[in-house]
């Protein structure tokens, strides 16, 4: 058994690397909180794609398989959010870009640290120890 395969491991590899794109979009908005017209962007919630699993590409084992859908990915679902605007179009609201930047950081330290626990409890049955 690999190790790597498991559905734990996947979801959170798909989460960090969810992340990690969050990240970029939101630093591009507080680069952005005084450039006239930037409106602020997201990402979809993490959840609404893993709601979307159905879309995921099956193997086709057998020619009497059905072929399945797209994968769904992580780079395309970005949401503008409206919000107020300043008088020069910008609607960055800097305070609120800082705090998801902060809940994402946090939700990173805490995937790597369930990640990093599993991998732990994977090498203890092994007989690694940690």
């Amino acid at each position: 058994m690999d190790w790597r395969n498991t559905d734990l491991f996947d979801l959170a590899d798909r989460r960090l690397a969810w992340l990690d794109r969050r990240q970029q979009v939101l630093a591009s908005n507080v680069a952005n909180a005084n450039t006239p017209g930037w409106r602020s962007k997201d990402l979809r919630p993490f959840a609404t794609l893993l709601t979307g699993a159905h879309d995921v590409a099956m193997a086709q084992t057998t020619a009497g398989h059905l072929p399945g859908g797209r994968s769904p990915t992580l780079m395309s679902p970005l949401v503008a959010r409206p919000r107020e605007t300043a008088p020069d179009g910008n609607a960055v609201p800097l305070d609120d870009e800082l705090g998801r930047v902060a809940d994402t950081e946090n939700a990173h330290e805490l995937v790597s640290a369930l990640y990093h626990t599993y991998l732990g409890l994977y090498r203890t049955a092994l007989g690694r120890g940690s």
